[in-house]
């Protein structure tokens, strides 16, 4: 393979500028068995509870506008390659290779209730939600408030795509786009994406690179403390997150 293949990136280096710790393992990071069965239970429980509402949010959408309930996505998920420490070129090993330069991550499909025109992306493509997005409908702005537009993410949950917690899981053109312009962005990759997570409770929705990159931070942090004492705070912070209506737009 030649050496353009690879983009090397000095990963401690990295961290350090940025403040952060490197991730302690430079590959995959899998859930617990434990953390594995309490996502599945919680999320199985969670539709159960959710599903008068779910009903009555499914009338509401249907009637508001025009366009499918569920409104399905790819997005990408969980980087499961993993490059042995004995066939590694050095420490500051890419962690990109020609297979996955450009979706550094398993693609899969995300589910939500529907919160904006039907067709939004049809003319300009795929681009950030912003303030006052035309794009949304009435019903959406309500739906987004309270985080009930994300809760059939329990189904993706169950399907073992994703974890309660654990960096929001991106589009494949903004990954494509996002690795080149933040070298370490991949790194968020190495654990499942989640319903929520710490750059969710403690920022906003995004709107630029910029707010990405401050969410990076966030989800590196999170790479280095992840374990089920930090899942359960998060849970704890979200419901607050959700009561407030913080960050969302």
């Amino acid at each position: 393979m030649s050496r353009s293949a690879f983009r090397v990136i000095n990963l401690r280096e990295a961290r350090e500028q940025r403040g952060l710790l490197a991730p302690r393992d430079e590959g995959p990071q899998h859930d617990s068995l434990l953390e594995v069965v309490f996502d599945r239970t919680v999320a199985a429980i969670a539709m159960i509870a959710l599903l008068p509402l779910y009903a009555v949010t499914a009338l509401l959408v249907r009637l508001s506008s025009p366009g499918p309930v569920i409104y399905r996505q790819v997005r990408i998920g969980m980087n499961r390659r993993h490059l042995p420490a004995a066939n590694r070129p050095n420490e500051f090993y890419d962690v990109y290779d020609r297979r996955t330069l450009d979706l550094p991550g398993r693609p899969f499909i995300i589910y939500k209730f529907r919160t904006m025109v039907d067709g939004a992306e049809d003319h300009a493509g795929p681009m950030w939600a912003k303030k006052n997005d035309s794009r949304i409908t009435a019903l959406g702005r309500v739906l987004r408030k309270l985080r009930i537009d994300e809760t059939p993410q329990f189904y993706n949950v169950i399907k073992g795509d994703m974890s309660l917690v654990g960096p929001r899981p991106e589009r494949p053109t903004f990954v494509r786009d996002l690795v080149e312009q933040i070298p370490d962005y991949a790194l968020r990759l190495r654990v499942k994406p989640g319903i929520t997570g710490l750059a969710q409770v403690d920022h906003k929705y995004d709107t630029s690179v910029d707010d990405v990159r401050t969410k990076l931070d966030h989800d590196l942090r999170y790479l280095e403390t992840r374990g089920f004492a930090t899942k359960a705070m998060i849970l704890v912070k979200t419901v607050w997150v959700v009561l407030t209506g913080k960050g969302a737009q």
